[in-house]
């Protein structure tokens, strides 16, 4: 994944919130009916166009007025509004109105909007009339573009977006508190590889379905060099936003890294890093963690790292049962941040609908040195080769929430902190830090310290010492604490596997750390 892409996460910030969508490679526009005209509509049909289109090269589309759009930069995008009077479905009664994106410098590929009633499309065209444009705005001399740049979902009682689809095949969700914060789309291509850069599909066209409640579902065609697909995501609002998606890929061309349900989110810093920023906020993330519910049971937590280089770690999930970039930190004194509240932020879990079969779960992490990158990106990849002509069928829940959905009785970890390791008024030990991991759940309800949990941990790349378990006085959590020496442990990434354990029984989740010697130096120059 580029930085040229990372960097644009302030783009949509006025519109939405803090959020991240990504400036577009230049991907093909599928004919269909002229404007205004009405055509039968299915699922079924859909998936004809994308196979059809699949099978023929792909064609960059010319963009329509590029001298003008490259004009409509951020500040002069921000002052273009749609009219809420024209907005699709306005007025009537709980449906959710619509809004077209005006698209501009960091959106440039026409996006064709339809609706859908009764089994019918209707194309709707644009049209700068659908637009309040300020004098003197260059916005004003667009004449030939075709398409909107992607979409917004409003309710119909406040008028404030619940749902946004913009750039790639990215779309958020206001989750259940109202604040966008990560990101889901439809698909990824080669994420992170060495050899070569990423690829991002583009939802070139949406057919949109309202409830009379208020909920939406959306069916979009993707395309891109190597892939098409054809998808339909059902979004209803409860306690947060659920969506359920069913979508069919056409493979162009072999894939390396084939992304399935990918999430894309923001880790600057937290409990677990904070030697890598200055910033006056104790933490600053959209997500804290990776969790993975294995095909055998076992939960995985994989707190994310802001990494001094791009890492890419693979974590074995045949028949996964589910996984999501998560946000278990709800507390804002752990913030301190009253404008864009990350506490309130969603975590997003993907369920997946029948055996997705032998795979793993990717979590690929960038470097980053500012909240306005986008630097998490986390996807299914199925097992083997991909191949020139391939189809894959998948379906899957999509849950915006506060807390995970899949509930369990077993513990999870809640914070892992780091610090110079050794025993207080004791002189410091070179090269070790100490670990500490706090965890909380039911199935510790009445538990002492007499009751002999112990931790377990494994690394190849370290020693363990000083291992600790025990309930912190006061409160209803427990605490993990133990030495890490890694003075001898070179320069490669320090990989660990913790649980808490009881008798032979795992009274936690696993917790899987990777740390990095040069942060670990860097935390341990701090101390004085």
């Amino acid at each position: 994944m580029s930085t040229d892409h990372l960097s644009r996460r302030h783009i949509l910030q006025a519109a939405l919130g803090s959020g991240a969508f990504f400036l577009l490679p230049h991907l093909a526009r599928a004919q269909g009916p002229a404007a205004g005209e009405s055509q039968p509509f299915s699922l079924d049909w859909l998936r004809g166009v994308a196979r059809d289109l699949a099978a023929r090269p792909y064609v960059a589309p010319e963009i329509a007025d590029p001298e003008i759009l490259d004009q409509v930069d951020y500040d002069r995008h921000n002052q273009v509004r749609f009219r809420p009077e024209r907005s699709l479905w306005h007025g009537q009664g709980d449906v959710s109105p619509v809004q077209g994106f005006f698209p501009g410098m960091y959106f440039r590929n026409p996006v064709r909007i339809h609706t859908v009633e009764n089994g019918m499309a209707t194309e709707v065209p644009f049209s700068l009339d659908l637009f309040d444009i300020p004098e003197g705005n260059p916005a004003r001399k667009l004449t030939r573009t075709k398409g909107f740049a992607g979409f917004r979902v409003q309710d119909a009682r406040t008028n404030i977006d619940w749902m946004a689809f913009l750039g790639a095949s990215y779309w958020r969700t206001s989750g259940y508190s109202g604040q966008f914060g990560l990101s889901a789309r439809g698909l990824a291509i080669n994420t992170a590889i060495p050899d070569g850069p990423e690829e991002f599909p583009l939802f070139t066209q949406f057919w949109l379905e309202p409830a009379a409640n208020g909920d939406l579902t959306a069916y979009a065609l993707l395309d891109s060099p190597r892939a098409t697909g054809a998808y339909r995501i059902e979004s209803r609002r409860g306690n947060g936003v659920a969506q359920d998606i069913t979508a069919t890929v056409f493979l162009r061309d072999a894939v390396e890294r084939l992304g399935i349900a990918p999430l894309t989110s923001m880790f600057w810093f937290g409990k677990n890093t904070p030697h890598v920023s200055p910033d006056w906020r104790p933490e600053v993330h959209d997500s804290d963690g990776l969790e993975i519910l294995a095909g055998n049971g076992e939960r995985i937590w994989r707190p994310l790292n802001n990494p001094p280089g791009t890492m890419v770690n693979s974590f074995a999930a045949p028949s996964v049962r589910g996984f999501g970039l998560m946000q278990r930190e709800r507390d804002f004194a752990q913030y301190q941040d009253d404008g864009v509240f990350y506490d309130k932020r969603a975590s997003a879990w993907i369920t997946p609908r029948g055996d997705w079969g032998d795979g793993a779960v990717v979590l690929s992490e960038l470097r980053t040195d500012d909240e306005i990158h986008d630097n998490i990106v986390a996807f299914w990849q199925p097992a083997g080769p991909t191949a020139k002509g391939q189809s894959h069928d998948f379906a899957y829940r999509l849950d915006w929430v506060r807390d995970n959905p899949a509930v369990s009785e077993i513990a999870h970890f809640t914070a892992t902190r780091l610090g110079a390791g050794g025993v207080p008024g004791q002189p410091r030990p070179k090269g070790v830090v100490k670990v500490v991991c706090d965890f909380e759940g039911p199935n510790l309800k009445g538990l002492t310290r007499e009751d002999s949990l112990t931790l377990s941990v494994s690394t190849t790349e370290a020693q363990v010492s000083n291992v600790a378990v025990y309930p912190v006085v006061g409160t209803d959590y427990w605490r993990a604490i133990f030495d890490l020496s890694f003075d001898q442990a070179g320069e490669d990434p320090i990989d660990l596997r913790a649980y808490v354990d009881q008798g032979g029984t795992a009274m936690t989740e696993t917790l899987i750390l990777q740390l990095f010697p040069s942060q670990l130096r860097a935390l341990l120059a701090r101390t004085p």
